[in-house]
């Protein structure tokens, strides 16, 4: 699979992964502080720079060569 996550988008990906994944940590123990965890999708894709959404959308927001 080719990159298809790029630029801003990429940035952006990582920054919400990591505060989501940081929430996790800093929220208090409940029933639903696991979806914090859901952050580590975000986090993967930014620094992977590959989204299989993106793949079956056909979308590319990365730079043209």
């Amino acid at each position: 699979m080719k990159p298809n996550v790029g630029g801003i988008d990429r940035i952006v990906r990582i920054i919400v992964g990591l505060l989501m994944v940081l929430a996790f940590f800093l929220s208090p123990p409940g029933v639903y502080s696991w979806l914090w965890l859901l952050g580590i999708f975000p986090l993967a894709t930014g620094f992977l720079a590959k989204c299989p959404t993106y793949s079956l959308l056909g979308v590319n927001t990365c730079a043209k060569d």
